[in-house]
């Protein structure tokens, strides 16, 4: 079949998608074209890169645009077509493997923020993206402080004035709790960055086989690559870009999802602001870590600060980061921070709030409602590893912490050793069922402090707290929507709430620490 010039191609006889049928020739006007009335495209197929001059499956191919000379390029996956060239595809086709188009692609983020490397012009900010330097052009827009932001979803107010962070953040909970309790001003941050003692990066491998570490782009599983954050803690994000560095002359293979190959998964970096301590935790899909001594000491030379290094073996196909069997390679396998004048060991499934600075302000707000004055009996709800008991216990008579986690549960334990506290106990156990046990003995208590997760407390927990008759509540929450909630089923049970109390605890973020009291009404 010959060539016609400009008028169309001819497609090769290889299968064109549909079962059993041989390619044919579009010509313009034909009902089975893909291509409209004569005069309205030209469609010019281009090779497929196996040098077959008109595969329909992946194959690139350009669009005249009516009346213009300009072309615009497509990709075409199975029955799918993407845009690419001015508008960067995004999305993956059908069947196509993680990574083929993967949306991280250092080409696609280069041109969605016109990226020009080595081009040193007026007006650019320099970011590290994966390792290498590069200069981001201005393009007349207000240009992020991080150059991953609109990917990450991590920092939603990462780009604006700290001030109208937390006016913002101050409205939410007014509007939140307009009738139900006055909201006092949120207390905020003197330095709004770098303040996570936490820090976490998943390890991967980009398109051209470079190991890349940084954090999942939101709602999904591709890895953003990252060099720096803007709150997390400065030297965590530096030792996990000295482990990046060293695994290709280790010889270790970063964990592949699709495939189940690799070794290396994450890393789990934790700080103890106070005492400089430092845990490093190698999250690997095997038992088996080749040259792990050598790999030990070679780190330790780079970053003698380091005091423990973990192995946590998780070969699970699931999105939990850390598993449940673990190595101490280093040191004692925890840290020691200080808080509030008293110790507290952090392991690494501890919990243990990410801002250690702000964290002051939160606890000693709450303990300043709770007005402890030595004789209480306080019971510290959803206890975690201690913190908030073992800092009241030193105000009140006797303290009972509960906590669900049993490792929680004996790091608290191992806490008041610590501490040499002796008047707090610790009971492995559901919160509610627990307090309605304690109801049905007939026990009371004078005051519960309560920091339950994101989700809030449960009505059978709160029924409980008017059947121990405490006197007063201070309800700590990360999630002011789910604490408004149960503000007004207290109401019910005859509590009043006195006020609400916001403090920013994840400046640069849409989220905001709150803490409130409670008090029982007189019948």
């Amino acid at each position: 079949m010959g060539y016609r010039g400009t008028v169309y191609k001819c497609v090769s006889n290889k299968r064109d998608g549909k079962a059993g049928g041989l390619g044919r020739t579009r010509k313009p006007g034909n009902p089975d074209s893909n291509v409209g009335e004569f005069g309205s495209g030209i469609r010019a197929r281009k090779e497929d890169g196996m040098g077959n001059p008109g595969c329909k499956t992946n194959a690139v191919y350009e669009i005249k645009k009516k009346g213009t000379g300009e072309k615009d390029k497509r990709v075409r996956f199975g029955n799918e077509e993407k845009r690419v060239g001015r508008k960067v595809s995004e999305g993956r086709g059908k069947g196509e493997k993680r990574g083929g188009l993967r949306t991280v692609r250092q080409e696609d983020k280069a041109q969605k923020y016109k990226m020009q490397k080595n081009i040193v012009q007026k007006n650019v900010v320099h970011g590290n993206v994966s390792g290498k330097s590069t200069e981001w052009k201005n393009t007349g827009k207000k240009r992020s402080l991080c150059p991953v932001e609109r990917y990450c979803g991590g920092c939603q107010m990462l780009d604006m004035e700290y001030a109208e962070q937390l006016k913002r953040k101050q409205k939410v909970v007014e509007d939140l709790f307009r009738g139900v309790c006055p909201v006092k001003p949120i207390i905020g941050m003197k330095d709004p960055f770098h303040y996570r003692n936490k820090v976490h990066a998943v390890f991967d491998r980009d398109k051209r086989g470079n190991i890349i570490s940084g954090i999942y782009q939101e709602n999904s599983h591709d890895v953003i690559p990252v060099e720096t954050c803007m709150i997390e803690d400065k030297k965590s994000d530096e030792i996990i870009g000295t482990i990046r560095g060293m695994l290709k002359s280790f010889k270790i293979r970063t964990y592949d999802e699709d495939t189940g190959y690799g070794l290396l998964r994450h890393v789990l970096i934790r700080r103890a602001f106070s005492t400089n301590e430092i845990m490093v935790v190698l999250v690997t899909a095997s038992p088996v870590f080749p040259s792990k001594n050598n790999f030990v000491k070679a780190l330790r030379e780079k970053h003698p600060e380091i005091t423990t290094i973990i192995q946590n073996i998780n070969g699970r196909g699931t999105s939990m980061v850390l598993g449940n069997k673990e190595n101490v390679l280093y040191g004692k396998g925890y840290i020691v921070d200080e808080l509030c004048r008293c110790k507290f060991r952090i392991s690494s499934k501890s919990f243990y709030q990410i801002n250690p600075v702000q964290t002051e302000v939160l606890y000693g707000k709450a303990l300043e409602l709770a007005g402890l004055t030595g004789q209480e009996m306080v019971i510290d709800a959803y206890c975690g590893i201690g913190t908030i008991g073992i800092i009241a216990s030193r105000q009140a008579d006797q303290v009972i912490g509960v906590e669900l986690n049993q490792d929680a549960v004996k790091d608290a334990v191992n806490n008041a050793k610590m501490n040499d506290i002796d008047n707090i106990r610790f009971y492995c156990n559901d919160a509610g069922r627990f307090m309605v046990n304690m109801a049905e003995r007939g026990d009371k208590v004078d005051v519960v402090i309560m920091d339950p997760p994101r989700s809030g407390s449960t009505e059978e927990f709160m029924d409980s707290i008017a059947k121990l008759g405490a006197g007063k509540v201070v309800y700590v929450s990360c999630n002011p929507e789910t604490l408004v909630r149960d503000v007004r089923y207290m109401k019910k049970l005859g509590y009043a709430a006195e006020g609400v109390w916001p403090v920013d605890m994840f400046p640069a973020t849409r989220h905001v620490e709150t803490v409130v009291l409670l008090e029982r009404k007189a019948k």
